[in-house]
């Protein structure tokens, strides 16, 4: 039912810390959800009437009593202790990992003209590869950095863009790359889906955005004349 994380991850200094709550199959209160009077008194706190969920949860099956009966949470908990076996099964013996496909491997980069260019290139990805040629001062440090990581938060922000916010977001991108070429470079993009396997579910589709800055001189820069006829457009 619940497969939200219900457990922090321990510190330097802190052990664990459930953030779920223990949720009891049968109330030991007398007005509580699911209260058997038949039932144990000494059993009412065992491990097999209790249940793991968030407070959200918690509060549903406390409040839908008649919906998620004893029978029901049980068989919910066998089933979420299954899952869970299979996941650290499986787990153990195939972890997650991102594959490049030969094929999806992009020949070559194409140059950022404008704001919905990059849009394009850093929306609804999974994952970015952002590479840089070397800043030779604080400045030129402090214009990569930057530039690179407003791309970062707007391409995490994309897929909540509304159309209006889509248009602003390609302007403020535009300016950008604006000052980008005022300070001596340029950028290059492509998207890569790679594959995403392992773990417990079927192997997916993982794209990811390809930023490169490079000074507007930089040798590595082919220009291509692209001649584009009417039958074409």
């Amino acid at each position: 039912m619940c497969r939200k994380e219900l457990v922090a991850d321990s510190t330097a200094a802190d052990n664990e810390s459930v953030i779920g709550d223990e949720c009891h199959i049968i109330s030991g209160q007398i007005n509580g959800p699911r209260h058997d009077i038949v039932f144990p008194v000494d059993q009412i706190d065992a491990i097999d009437n209790l249940i793991l969920l968030c407070k959200v949860h918690h509060k549903i099956i406390d409040d839908q009593c008649e919906t998620y009966t004893v029978g029901l949470l049980q068989s919910l908990k066998s089933n979420h202790e299954q899952w869970v076996r299979t996941a650290l099964e499986q787990s153990t013996h195939e972890g997650i990992r991102i594959r490049q496909v030969t094929e999806n491997i992009p020949s070559h980069l194409v140059r950022l003209m404008t704001g919905q260019d990059l849009l394009t290139i850093l929306s609804n990805a999974h994952g970015y590869q952002f590479e840089h040629d070397d800043p030779k001062s604080e400045t030129e440090t402090n214009l990569i950095a930057s530039f690179l990581q407003e791309a970062q938060d707007y391409g995490e922000l994309s897929a909540d863009l509304e159309a209006g916010d889509r248009v602003q977001t390609a302007y403020r991108l535009s300016l950008l790359l604006n000052e980008l070429e005022e300070g001596g470079f340029w950028a290059f993009g492509s998207r890569e889906v790679r594959k995403l396997e392992g773990g417990v579910e079927t192997p997916s589709d993982f794209t990811i955005s390809i930023l490169r800055i490079v000074r507007s001189t930089n040798s590595d820069i082919v220009k291509v004349d692209l001649e584009i006829s009417d039958e074409k457009i």
